[in-house]
């Protein structure tokens, strides 16, 4: 077969950087007997010494901290700012599994009537995870540290887009002292993917991205019979109440939409503001959102990073145009920024319907949708009206208010006054069409672990 062709491009000028040649069929037989080979010595070590290579694996991440960042920036666009934190967030992922791995894995005394009555918790095998590129490091690390250091091995099918973040993230395990095989880098098309997953020496997989794309794989992997975490798309309401301190609320609706240019899934895709309060709000958000300057990614004066690839910006276009004929009123932006690479205004949308394509779909880019609610019960019942249930907030200044709002919020996260993210120590997922399985915490550990009873009499 001829071997796949992938482009690395700068988003912010258009330019391109390097042409790299995929895989061979021969190529990719050679690095999944590797894998299986690597699985059967890394699985026989014990979970302390796998967590202690965690802190070689920080160590190399250090020592590249801005050669990674860098290139993040230059491949897929995000601000270098955003970029490092992205890198240092990482970091943190190595010392959480460091220090927690053990207990999360320990042998579990449960009682019955066995004269002894325990749970193992081994590793599965070789797991394919097929990453996004909007956060190309942290993505592919946050499935990989506690897959790995669980005692499975990661196949990596990463995003077109990023083929030299690919490469350079298997070298840190490599440099990081792991034995080879146990990560690995899979360079091969999207067509190769189905083949991938079927195979005897893949026992499971984790995808991270668009719906569409999940339920393909998700369809692929039970007709295998292979386990499957699935990360997808999410359209999360960020809701203000009449209560909020509406001036934090703006602020932070604006760190949430646009940080790495609105391409998250967590972002605040759907601003619901009970109406009694939305101009307000609206006249800070315009505020905030003014602050917002397009340039190079690399510089410190620039604060909205271009997207990631022309055809995402011409999609997010024609979405910010059918809401418009739709009934929305365009505030500020909603067009595309003149010059070389895929900059694109930053976009608020107000009076934005339930039935609009700005609040159907899921818009990835720097683009704000308003609802405006009647009243409290409006304002729920508009932030469950979605296929999607990743994140969502609330915003308001009576704690008991926002817990009972948060109980009632169809998703998996719910955040009270903050804006919605991942963090190690919690688990990360969604339910409905955004996906099912989780990550990070013990529980994202578990996922790829065989639960195994023995049973003593």
């Amino acid at each position: 077969m001829t071997p796949p062709r992938f482009e690395s491009r700068n988003p912010a000028t258009g330019d391109l950087m390097i042409h790299l040649n995929g895989w061979t069929g021969v190529e990719l037989e050679s690095g999944l007997d590797r894998a299986q080979s690597a699985y059967a010595l890394w699985s026989g070590t014990t979970v302390t010494q796998r967590a202690n290579r965690l802190q070689d694996l920080k160590k190399v991440i250090t020592d590249n901290r801005s050669d990674l960042a860098k290139l993040i920036t230059l491949e897929m666009g995000k601000l270098h700012v955003e970029s490092l934190a992205e890198v240092d967030k990482c970091l943190g992922l190595c010392d959480y599994y460091h220090a927690h791995a053990d207990a999360f894995l320990r042998e579990e005394r449960v009682t019955t009537d066995a004269a002894y009555s325990y749970l193992l918790y081994q590793p599965l095998g070789a797991v394919l995870a097929i990453m996004p590129w909007n956060f190309p490091l942290w993505q592919v690390l946050r499935c990989a540290v506690p897959t790995i250091t669980a005692g499975n091995v990661c196949l990596l099918k990463h995003a077109a887009n990023v083929p030299q973040l690919a490469a350079a993230i298997e070298r840190l395990f490599i440099d990081a002292g792991y034995p080879p095989g146990v990560f690995t880098h899979l360079p091969i098309a999207a067509s190769q993917v189905a083949a991938v997953i079927g195979d005897r020496r893949v026992r499971a997989v984790s995808f991270t991205g668009s719906e569409a794309a999940g339920r393909q794989i998700a369809s692929v992997a039970g007709g295998a019979l292979k386990k499957c975490v699935l990360e997808l798309g999410g359209s999360d309401p960020f809701v203000v109440l009449a209560d909020a301190d509406l001036a934090q609320a703006a602020h932070q609706a604006r760190v949430s939409r646009f940080l790495n240019c609105g391409q998250s899934c967590i972002a605040a895709k759907r601003l619901i503001v009970v109406a009694t309060v939305a101009d307000r709000f609206c006249e800070l958000l315009l505020q905030e959102t003014a602050t917002l300057r397009t340039g190079d990614p690399l510089l410190a004066t620039t604060t909205l990073a271009p997207l990631a690839r022309s055809d995402l910006r011409a999609q997010l276009h024609a979405q910010v145009q059918a809401a418009v004929a739709h009934g929305a009123r365009l505030l500020c932006g909603g067009d595309l920024v003149a010059g070389a690479g895929y900059h694109y205004q930053p976009t608020l949308l107000d009076a934005v319907s339930a039935d609009s394509p700005a609040a159907r779909e899921e818009v990835f880019g720097p683009v704000a949708a308003i609802l405006r609610a009647g009243d409290e019960a409006e304002a729920l019942r508009l932030a469950n009206a979605s296929r999607y249930g990743l994140g969502a907030s609330v915003w308001t200044r009576d704690a008991d208010k926002g817990r009972r709002f948060a109980q009632g919020l169809d998703c998996g996260m719910a955040f009270i006054n903050a804006v919605v993210k991942s963090d190690a120590r919690v688990p990360f997922g969604g339910i409905k069409d955004s996906g099912y399985g989780r990550e990070l915490s013990r529980y994202g550990m578990l996922e790829f672990v065989n639960i195994k009873t023995v049973w003593q009499q």
